[in-house]
């Protein structure tokens, strides 16, 4: 990319270039060739003109009718025209200039070769006249202006053939340097595209990677998840197995205890017969504070290893707990649930989750009524 939009910018620019070298040059050239092409109608109009001239004069001494000198005169006021516009075309051109003056001199003897026969004719010598005509004079004029003419000609004709040959010389380097710059554009057209090919490779090659990394992470969130729900799940068990180790502990030894100091108080209520109110509402106070505990030893059993689960099953556990969740809070407690086949500790679990939410509910909402729904 760094190397394909500069080389392209160069190519463009080069291009116009070249493209506005060309026109500039050809329209140099075709300025030259429509000069050189004025240059010999100007010529062709300055012999036309002399020839018009000459015949008029010829007319005229040979009739000596006065309408043989219109042409004449006309022919002579063209040809100095003529002579003024060539001598403004060709300044430029030192060469053609020089030319151009020889032949205007002998324009000028024969134009007074002319008007000296008109004259005469004129004046009545015929003589004279007729003595002038026979002379080689006008004729060695004509001939001298004609190869003058010619060598103008030539020289035109020579300008056209070269700006011909710069026209075709301009027309091949413009059709080289526009190849040129269309192969370098396709150079970099090609550069640009194996540029674009590079980075949308490296792309991929980011994309994929960039994958790599995200489905090792993935993998990786995965298993720290397998480990942290193992790990939960062991600590839920070993939490368990504290809670059913106490509860044991708590039926068998506390509850041995209380039974026994019940029974003694029994025992001991029987063997004092008729003592005082006093005592015998004492004895009463201390049972009803043993059967207290009993119950109490009773209830912290169950919330640690709640014995309808593995006796009654999981429904009528949760029947149990919500039946005295409504009675220790005074809400509406209504039950919605069917069997489901579940493992020991998935029960367990499930208790578990349903006994934390009705404590919750207890403690923070604002409820009136609660339902308890179980289903597959």
């Amino acid at each position: 990319m760094l190397i394909s939009l500069p080389l392209a910018v160069l190519a463009a620019l080069l291009l116009v270039v070249i493209n506005e070298v060309a026109y500039r040059q050809s329209t140099d050239v075709i300025a030259g060739m429509q000069q050189a092409q004025v240059t010999r109608s100007a010529l062709n109009n300055l012999m036309q003109n002399l020839l018009d001239a000459e015949t008029g004069q010829r007319g005229y001494l040979l009739t000596g009718d006065a309408a043989y000198l219109e042409p004449y005169n006309s022919g002579l006021e063209q040809v100095n025209q003529n002579l003024d516009f060539l001598r403004q075309i060709l300044t430029p051109d030192k060469t053609a200039l020089g030319e151009f003056g020889v032949m205007s001199r002998h324009i000028s003897r024969k134009l007074a070769e002319l008007d000296l026969t008109i004259r005469m004719r004129r004046e009545n010598k015929e003589d004279a006249w007729r003595f002038v005509m026979t002379t080689d004079v006008g004729k060695d004029q004509m001939q001298a202006i004609r190869e003058k003419m010619g060598t103008l000609g030539v020289s035109s004709i020579h300008n056209m053939e070269q700006g011909q040959v710069q026209i075709k010389q301009t027309l091949l380097l413009s059709r080289i340097g526009i190849s040129i710059m269309a192969l370098a554009g396709l150079l970099a057209f090609y550069m640009y595209l194996q540029q674009t090919k590079q980075l949308l490779a490296a792309g991929r090659r980011e994309q994929a990677s960039l994958q790599r990394e995200r489905d090792q992470l993935d993998l990786q969130v995965r298993e720290r998840t397998v480990r942290l729900a193992e790990l939960a799940t062991h600590l839920q068990n070993v939490r368990e197995d504290e809670r059913g180790h106490l509860a044991r502990e708590l039926h068998d030894e506390l509850g041995a205890l209380l039974t026994a100091a019940k029974l003694d108080v029994a025992r001991l209520k029987s063997r004092l017969g008729l003592v005082s109110p006093e005592a015998l509402e004492r004895l009463s106070h201390l049972t009803e504070t043993l059967n207290s505990g009993i119950a109490l030893k009773r209830r912290i059993v169950e919330d640690l290893r709640p014995s309808s689960l593995s006796h009654l099953g999981l429904v009528a556990s949760l029947e149990i707990l919500a039946r005295e969740f409504a009675d220790r809070s005074g809400l509406q407690v209504n039950t919605d649930m069917e069997d489901v086949a579940l493992g020991g500790s998935s029960q367990l679990t499930v208790y578990r989750l349903v006994q934390e939410s009705l404590t919750n509910i207890a403690k923070y909402a604002q409820a009136k009524e609660v339902l308890v729904s179980l289903h597959k």
